[in-house]
């Protein structure tokens, strides 16, 4: 199959993908049902989509929602293959009088802040029961739950110890459209902004002892 990747903002700029959102290497978006049994209908119908199309999606079937994520695993990101499978999945949705909430989803991820990573991967990786994933240009190195659930660990390089400052802080990736209220929420609760230097791509905030948390998103990464 030819190389059909595609960055976070073709996806966006692509048609009928308007119920979507891209957090890191994926597209996701999350259907409020109202009901377990309307969410097994929308995902009987996402099970025959991608059977048809020979990709499937990542499916969390709750009571009350629905949540979706696609990627492409052999191009490491997104392709064609999910606007089409996208499309298809938001007009099976509307079929069912499903209404999706795209700035409900979010992904999480945990970082070390280590002086040498190596020495401490290990450590993560053995007490959480994760496996090691090949860098994908985001973050150094990643653990990832080997089931999928749990959120990923990743180790960011110090160039020198830190005092009166963490050494573990949380990635929040969010929808690119709901991250500034998010950013702005945090603020009014208490927190406050350590660094919008890389912002869209993501913001740096800290709680009232210091303790951070970087709101993400895929803009400004291309």
């Amino acid at each position: 199959m030819a190389d059909d990747r595609i960055t976070a903002r073709e996806f966006h700029d692509s048609d009928g993908v308007e119920d979507w959102r891209v957090l890191l290497a994926t597209a996701q978006t999350l259907y409020r049902t109202g009901s377990f049994t309307a969410g097994v209908e929308l995902v009987d119908a996402i099970g025959e989509l991608a059977e048809a199309a020979d990709h499937h999606p990542d499916v969390d079937l709750r009571y009350g929602t629905v949540t979706v994520r696609l990627t492409s695993h052999d191009v490491g990101g997104l392709s064609r293959r999910d606007v089409a499978l996208a499309r298809e999945i938001s007009d099976a949705a509307r079929e069912l009088d499903l209404v999706a909430d795209p700035g409900a989803v979010q992904e999480l991820e945990i970082a070390v802040d280590a002086l040498v990573g190596p020495a401490v991967q290990p450590f993560w990786r053995a007490v959480l029961g994760y496996t090691e994933q090949a860098p994908d240009g985001l973050a150094a190195v990643p653990l990832a739950d080997p089931t999928g659930h749990a959120p990923a660990f990743w180790f960011q390089q110090m160039d020198a110890p830190r005092e009166q400052r963490n050494r573990i802080h949380v990635d929040v990736t969010v929808p690119h459209d709901v991250a500034e209220a998010r950013v702005t929420a945090a603020i009014a609760a208490g927190g406050h902004l350590v660094s919008d230097g890389r912002a869209p791509a993501f913001w740096v905030l800290a709680d009232p002892e210091g303790n951070e948390a970087c709101v993400c998103t895929w803009q400004a990464r291309d």
